[in-house]
Order: C-alpha cells, then structure tokens, then sequence
C-alpha cells in the first residue's frame, strides 16, 4: 500500500505538491469531489427582508442552481425553469408564487407547478417531471445549511458541542457587512492562510495588538478545524457563560473552517461568515455575510475591522500564488506547533 500524499505525523509530513495551487486538471478533479459536500445559504433572519433567495454564489459548488423559499417551512428548490431551463428566480424577492419570467410558467412556493401559458394541447401535462426538484436543507440555530452530508453531522456536533450556549437564532443579517471579492489565488492556499495565527504578528499588526500569541490554539475535528483567538489584557472578549467549554477564557474569536471552504467567525458582536468560491485554478471569489448579536459591540477586538484584514491577507495570498508557480518550488514542511490546521486540511483534501 503507498504511502498518503500528506504524512498523518505532522513532524514527517510535507506540504501540498505545487500542482494543487497551479495544475488545472488537478482543480477540476478537487471540485469534482466537493459535490457531496454542505453549504451555508442564508440566516433566518433574512426571510424578514425575502422569502426567496437564490444561491447564486454557491450553485458551481453544488453543481445545482438552487434558491431558498420561505412559505409553510424552508425550502431549497431547483432554479431552474422546466420547460426550457431559466433561472426562475434571480434576485431575492418576495411573492407567494414564483413564475420563469421568460414564458411565464408558475410554480407554487412548495415548487409544483401551477400554471402554463399556451400548453393546452399537450398530451400528458402536467406530470411530477414538471415540478421543480427539491433538495434537503438544515437549519442549526437559524443557519441554513444546504448540499450533501459529508461532514455536516460531525459539523453540527461540533457546534453544538462549543457554541450551543450563543443565541445564533436571534442574530439580524446587516447587509452593509456583505463583500464579495475575486482574487488571483487559487481557493486552497486563501483557505492555507485562514487556517493558522503563525502569519498573524507578521502580516495583521492591529489584529496582533488584541490577541494573545502565545495563547492562540487550534482544535481539529472531523471535517473542519477551530482556531481560538485569546484576548490580551482589556481588549473586548465573549463573557462565557459556566457551560461553555472556555468558562474562565478571556476568547476574543471563535474561527471555524468547515471543509471545504466555508468559514464561521464568532465575535463578541456576532457572526461574519465567508464563502471562499472556487472559480478557476488561479481565481477565486470570497463572499462575506455578517449577522449582528450585539451591536455596541460592533468595530471593536479581533473582528473590528475584517475589511482591514481581508486586504492585508489577499496580498499574501496573491504573493503566494505567484511564487508557488515557480520551478524552484514544489513542497514544503508544516510548523507542528502553528499549522496543525493547514496539515489537517491537507490531509482532508487529498483523501479522496
């Protein structure tokens, strides 16, 4: 039996061959293996403002144009028309029907449909194949979580596990916190950035300032990987309450990475979630969603200026992704005190 790409032992292992930051054959066949995986959609609280969403940023992921609908109980339906395959709904809206805009069929919130201009003499319609398809969705403490369910039961422990004590339900979606972003990197090394503070007094000066180095960690978990940031002495901290598996901690941020690319960071003021979008070997798009718990808490600590941050770490990733297309360059080796969480993304990544 040959021996995994990624050596389980971190103090053996070397990194990720160049080929998976350049090679296009080698990006199509990741992708290809994200099919079966699970997705953020939307928060709850955003059926105040649209009970339909579609999900355009995620439909290359899923492999499925799909969108949101809020009538009776959460839905996530297929986008797409089934007469001749338009997009039925392309920006979120509210309405209790839903109707293709090019010939004016019409679906019911619950995607059977309804009613169709000009199909009187068609033998054998309306039949079950001219409803829209439906898909499985999730809601944990008013995240909607779409896709596959590789990975997403272990998620959903892990979650409960840590944060079942935050009210994520009561959380209201701020549209101005919303960025979409396309950077010349390839998905994998901005998900390699995330995932360890070993760069943080390097390249993030104030984020330096309020988090405590030396006690920065990293837990991993089947599927995923949490970084605890700590506060230094007077910066802004969550106050945990006794069955919070921190009581005691001063923790400034909760950052969790669910593979493949899904980030949820917790702060005292709630939660910024990004989708890091893969679009070519060496393109990718980040799309921030922000939900606010506490308000006065907002622009302070270790998520007081997330734009500030994204810049400074898009200029690293984009640095990086020109020097790993270098001949010189191929493999490296992983710090086993500061990239336990990169190794263990690596190790998921070339599993399949």
């Amino acid at each position: 039996m040959s021996e995994p790409l990624i050596h389980p032992d971190i103090a053996k292992a070397h990194t990720l061959p160049s080929r998976f930051y350049t090679d296009g054959d080698t990006f199509r066949n990741l992708i290809g293996g994200m099919r079966d995986c699970w997705y953020f959609a939307a928060h709850s609280s955003q059926f105040a403002e649209h009970n339909v969403i579609p999900l355009s940023d995620i439909e290359g992921m899923l492999g499925e144009a799909v969108m949101l609908t809020n009538s009776d109980k959460v839905r996530c339906l297929s986008n797409v028309c089934t007469h001749r395959g338009m997009l039925v709904a392309t920006e979120p809206c509210n309405s209790n029907t839903l109707q293709c805009r090019y010939h004016g069929r019409t679906f019911g919130m619950d995607g059977c449909m309804k009613n169709m201009p000009e199909f009187q003499d068609v033998e054998g319609f309306p039949s079950a194949s001219d409803d829209l398809p439906s898909f499985p969705v999730s809601d944990w403490k008013g995240l909607q979580l779409v896709g596959g369910d590789r990975y997403l039961e272990e998620a959903i422990a892990e979650l409960d596990s840590r944060l079942g004590w935050l009210d994520i339900d009561s959380f209201q979606h701020d549209p101005s916190r919303y960025r979409s972003y396309e950077i010349k990197a390839n998905w994998a090394l901005y998900v390699d950035n995330y995932l360890e503070g070993f760069h943080i007094p390097f390249v993030h000066g104030d984020l330096h300032h309020v988090l405590d180095n030396d006690e920065y960690r990293t837990e991993l978990f089947e599927g995923g990987v949490l970084q605890i940031g700590i506060a230094r002495e007077g910066e802004p901290h969550f106050e945990l309450p006794e069955n919070s598996s921190e009581h005691g901690e001063k923790v400034a941020a909760y950052y969790y990475l669910f593979y493949p690319g899904l980030m949820l960071n917790f702060y005292p003021w709630g939660l910024s979630i990004n989708q890091v979008i893969p679009i070519s070997v060496d393109r990718t798009r980040i799309v921030y969603h922000g939900y606010v718990g506490n308000p006065e808490m907002l622009g302070k600590g270790a998520g007081g200026d997330l734009d500030k941050v994204e810049m400074e770490d898009q200029e690293i990733v984009e640095a990086t992704q020109r020097g790993v297309f270098s001949n010189s360059y191929d493999r490296g080796r992983y710090s086993p005190k500061m990239e336990r969480g990169v190794h263990h993304f690596h190790r998921i990544l070339t599993q399949r």
